[in-house]
């Protein structure tokens, strides 16, 4: 039995259990070089395991012919708005290709893993001076990761202070899907606020409800409209004289890189997302580093442990650090000359582990590459040229589409797949479309409080001759949609598979193929 969400164009890629051919192999065992043991009761064994049975041929080529079906920020204009998909720089891959970086094991002594504290410390330090910050993790593995463990950290923070009553966190219509999901699972109460006509969270509305069971805000800026916050000081401040703490989703921080510092603005809690602010496009669900910076009232709340820098004093270097040294061990080398070495430890009032490990290593080098890379002329310069480039592609579709909320944009906007003429074209008929011209869609229909979103960041890394290209292409496609709207309602035409039934794809899915 095979998924049939949609008609697979002719010439796809069969699926591997079609290759398959009983007796083959593509892989052959060495002789066993230990003793035998039992297996496990009979009970506990399944009889067949109805894999595939493929040549090592066959498979290698399978595979590859898959791979370069996959779209890649490295193959074309990746404009998914809210997701950052920038090019990664490849000196970035092979700094986390290094041997000492890329084999690296969880479980070796600290004396032995120097160099990658080193990395994780100055990464720290350089997040907390970009985002204005006392403190960082680098432990999240992801932004709603990070997110959680943001909204920890507050609710850590009211209770230490004896107010478990502030259970209440409130949520503007214009953040990020995965707040109220966050909200949720650190079993906290989700208040909904609206946004006014010019896109800024409703100040009547926020005001109406603070109080003292207000946890938090959860702020996105700039917000998923890819709108600044007009008036963020008013808002912060309503928070804190309730009592409250605002916590600033960092999913959208490609828009201030060396121009505003969130901390400075103040925001207590803010994630950073690694994986798309400092390289590594997260396309295919990771890897990712949701980092989260703090204020110097939320520091002893950080998810243990955290890298820090100790002083030795030389003349006892051989017998250990002296007294800045941390409880969870020391990395000093009994044969080095170096006074400074690299510890982890654990805040005094921390939440506990998020994660077992410090994982998505190689995501923490890419992100020190990067911004050492850059500079600080350089992060600004990025996201000059970020905000630059997504008013620019809007100046090129505002009038064929219309634009949310027409004020200035900072890295992305909203346009609004709306054509009068076309009444029965939709955002998806017009995202499945710009396939065909080879261009990945954008992210269609969020914000959710945009009729018909389709949400487009061009990031810094964008030519002017791709943005032209991709504008061309909006522009003929609405054209289309006068003349012969059937192209758009059936497409994409050139795509291994034609448009998907995603509501049936999604509630029922096939996990398990089956021979019919």
């Amino acid at each position: 039995m095979k998924a049939d969400f949609g008609v697979r164009c002719a010439g796809a890629e069969p699926i591997i259990y079609e290759l398959s051919k009983p007796g083959r192999s593509a892989t052959t065992l060495p002789a066993l070089d230990v003793p035998p043991a039992e297996l496990p009761p009979a009970t506990m064994l399944r009889e067949e395991l109805d894999l595939p049975e493929v040549d090592e041929l066959t498979l290698m080529r399978h595979y590859v012919r898959l791979s370069q079906l996959n779209w890649a920020i490295d193959i074309g204009y990746y404009p998914l708005g809210s997701c950052t998909m920038k090019y990664n720089p490849k000196v970035n891959e092979a700094a986390a290709r290094l041997p000492g970086f890329a084999h690296t094991h969880p479980y070796q002594d600290v004396h032995t893993v120097q160099g990658n504290l080193m990395l994780m410390y100055q990464l720290q330090e350089m997040l907390r001076e970009i985002a204005g910050f006392s403190a960082v993790t680098l432990q999240p593995s992801a932004g709603a990761h990070g997110e959680l463990t943001g909204v920890l950290i507050m609710r850590a923070y009211h209770l230490d202070r004896g107010e478990p009553e502030r259970i209440r966190i409130i949520v503007p219509d214009s953040a990020h899907g995965t707040n109220p999901a966050t909200t949720g699972m650190a079993g906290l109460e989700v208040v909904e606020v609206p946004s006014d006509e010019r896109g800024n969270v409703d100040l009547d509305a926020l005001r109406s409800v603070c109080g003292d069971t207000v946890c938090g805000l959860m702020l996105t800026n700039p917000n998923t409209l890819g709108l600044f916050e007009e008036q963020l000081a008013d808002v912060i401040d309503l928070i804190h004289d309730a009592g409250g703490l605002v916590y600033g989703d960092g999913a959208n921080f490609n828009a201030l890189l060396g121009i505003a510092k969130p901390g400075e603005m103040g925001f207590d809690v803010m994630h950073y997302n690694l994986h798309k602010t400092f390289s590594t496009p997260h396309g295919g669900g990771g890897p990712g580093v949701g980092a989260v910076g703090v204020s110097e009232a939320l520091a002893p709340y950080l998810p243990g442990p955290i890298v820090e820098q100790c002083h030795c004093d030389e003349a006892e270097y051989g017998g250990g650090c002296g007294d800045d040294c941390g409880d969870d061990g020391c990395g000093c080398d009994e044969t080095g000359t170096d006074s400074i070495c690299f510890h982890l430890t654990t805040p005094d009032k921390s939440i506990g582990r998020v994660k077992a490990f410090y994982g998505n290593f190689g995501v923490l080098v890419r992100a020190f590459t990067y911004i050492r890379m850059l500079g600080a002329r350089g992060l600004r310069e990025v996201s000059e040229m970020a905000v630059l480039n997504a008013n620019y592609l809007k100046s090129q579709v505002e009038g064929v589409y219309p634009i949310s909320h027409g004020r200035g944009h900072m890295h992305e906007f909203v346009a609004q797949g709306i054509i009068p003429e076309a009444p029965d074209v939709h955002a998806l008929d017009i995202a499945k479309r710009l396939i065909d011209y080879g261009f990945h869609p954008p992210t269609n229909y969020f914000p959710l409080i945009v009729p018909e979103a389709l949400m487009i960041e061009p990031t810094e890394t964008e030519s002017k001759e791709t943005l032209d290209a991709f504008a061309a292409a909006l522009r003929a496609i609405r054209d289309e949609a006068l003349t012969d709207p059937g192209v758009l309602h059936e497409a994409p035409h050139t795509a291994p598979v034609r448009r998907l039934d995603e509501v049936r794809a999604a509630r029922q899915p096939v996990l398990r193929w089956q021979e019919e």
